[in-house]
Parts: C-alpha cells; structure tokens; sequence
C-alpha cells in the first residue's frame, strides 16, 4: 500500500486546544525534576533506560541542550513519603520540566482515595512551584496497572481501584490546566507482551519505558524562542506522491528522525531558491521529526507522520 504522508506543522501544534501542554524551549537548556516511586526510578531496569532519562535523550536529539535529570524518587514511595522527601531536600524553583507519577503504593497498601487526593493536590502544587510557578513546564503521568504482569496476574480488582486513583489524579490535573500523559494503556499490554515487563514479574521493562517516553515525547509542545522570520528561513511543505517538496532561500541541510531520536535521513548543502523532493516511502508507519537548519545552526522543527493508505 501506498504510504500516506501528513505533516503538522508546529504553529498548529501549538494553537490546538484538544489538551493542555507543556511548552519545551529549544533554545533553553532542560532542568528536568522527574518526581515520584519505583515507576520513576525504574526499578529492575538500569540507569539509562529509566523513562525520564530516555525522554531526555529523544528530547536531546530533536535539538534540545540538556543537563542532569533529577530525580526524587523511591520504590515503595506513598504521595506522604514523597512530600516528605521534597521538604528535606534543597530544590530550586527553576527546573523547566517537572514531571509527577505517584500514588500505585497508595492503592497497593490500602491507602484511601479521598487521603490521595488532598497529598496529590499538594504535590502538584508544589511541582509548580519547582517549575517557576509555570503551569506549561509540569505534567503528571498516570499509575500504570500492575495487573497486566505476573505479579498482579491479571486482577480485575487491581485494574479497577488502578482507574478510580487515575480518575483523581487526572480530575486534579485538569482542574490546574496541567498536562495529562495516560500511559496506562501501554501497561496493559505486559501479559500480551511479555517483553514489556521486567525480570522482577512486577515492573515495566526498559523497553515498556521507551514507550512511554516516545508517547510522551509527541505530546510535548516544541518552540523557539526567535522567530524564524528574523533569522530569513522561509520555506514550504507539500506532499505529493509519498514526496516531500519544500524550498529554501539559502543552503540547508535536512534531517528525518524517528521520534525515538534516530537519524534516518541527512541531507547535506541543499541548493536555496530549488524544489527538492524527498522520497519517502521507504519509511515505516510512524512519526517523524523534520529538521532543517542552516550554516548559522538555526533551524526549524516539524513532526510528520507516516500511515499506510
């Protein structure tokens, strides 16, 4: 089948009101405070396949400067050992990126949900407060369900009391006009995907993370600073026939990326002032970061995605 091209461009990224979004400045360097329990500090899985460090470094390959991720979290963590541990931590209100995942050991230990709901309005509170009291710089990603591994062997039970602390933190997050990443769908495909699910038979593989970063990742709002006009990049995208056509006014050089962050296509010293076609159809189905950049490293972003027709 003949693959069907769409592309979004970012000022209709940006202007969509379907959700909110946090904006991620590409001429900023990230301060990423990731908050949380075992989910966040990946418990079973290494370092660098932890979901705030993949979504760091897909981030850092779209273009992006970024520094250390911190992280305050611990397995076993309720939103009260959270609170806890932020208030004896020295933090600044400067990170640009502050993500919040909590409230799995509330449900596992017993926790009631009406406790969870006053602790979690105090986290989220407090996440805007480390983001510079910018609500665009913070979003809460949902409880996976533990259910869908071996451990939880499939229990209805757990997957319901899973929904009703998603209902409250996402009623939460909405009321503060924060942004929402529901990956708890990804987590319910450990039974069916076995690889999704980490040797302990309890927590998301590296592999399940990748998923959520990737998932992440597309929802995040991308900008610049500058406008484009002041550094004279114009240009012009087109599909035609599974191509892409688009010009230029001086020399650039093209790049496709996955979303994961791999480089796909590079071309080099494009002539200004030509339509240049890019054949796309060897792509597989998926999105797709466009990059064009000039001699004097500025650039412009696009996402595109690629679906079968």
């Amino acid at each position: 089948m003949k693959p069907k091209i769409t592309i979004f461009l970012l000022l209709i990224l940006l202007l969509t009101p379907a959700s909110f979004g946090q904006d991620i400045n590409r001429n900023e360097p990230l301060k990423f405070l990731a908050l949380g329990d075992s989910y966040t500090i990946g418990q079973s899985v290494p370092e660098s396949k932890r979901w705030p460090v993949q979504l760091a470094n897909i981030l850092q390959a779209q273009g992006i400067a970024t520094g250390e991720v911190r992280i305050i979290a611990q397995t076993g963590w309720r939103t009260d050992n959270l609170i806890n541990a932020i208030s004896n931590t020295t933090l600044k209100s400067d990170y640009n990126l502050v993500s919040l995942l909590i409230g799995v050991n509330n449900q596992y230990q017993g926790g009631s949900i009406s406790t969870y709901s006053e602790e979690f309005e105090e986290l989220l509170q407090t996440a805007i407060e480390l983001a510079g009291n910018d609500k665009s710089n913070v979003m809460v990603v949902s409880i996976p369900d533990y259910a869908y591994t071996p451990f939880g062997n499939g229990s209805a039970n757990i997957s319901r009391e899973i929904d009703q602390f998603n209902a409250v933190n996402k009623d939460i997050t909405q009321r503060y006009g924060v942004a929402y990443h529901n990956i708890t769908p990804i987590s319910r495909r450990g039974l069916s995907e076995p690889e999704l699910v980490a040797s302990d038979g309890l927590h998301p593989s590296g592999e399940q993370y990748k998923l959520w970063a990737e998932k992440i990742a597309e929802e995040l709002n991308i900008s610049d600073d500058t406008a484009l006009e002041e550094h004279h990049i114009h240009y012009s995208v087109n599909i035609t026939n599974s191509y892409l056509i688009f010009n230029t006014p001086e020399v650039m050089d093209l790049k496709i990326y996955e979303i994961s962050g791999k480089l796909v296509l590079h071309q080099k010293d494009l002539v200004p002032s030509l339509n240049h076609e890019i054949n796309l159809t060897g792509l597989k189905t998926g999105v797709y970061i466009l990059k064009l950049e000039n001699n004097k490293m500025d650039s412009i972003s696009e996402k595109f995605i690629v679906s079968e027709q």
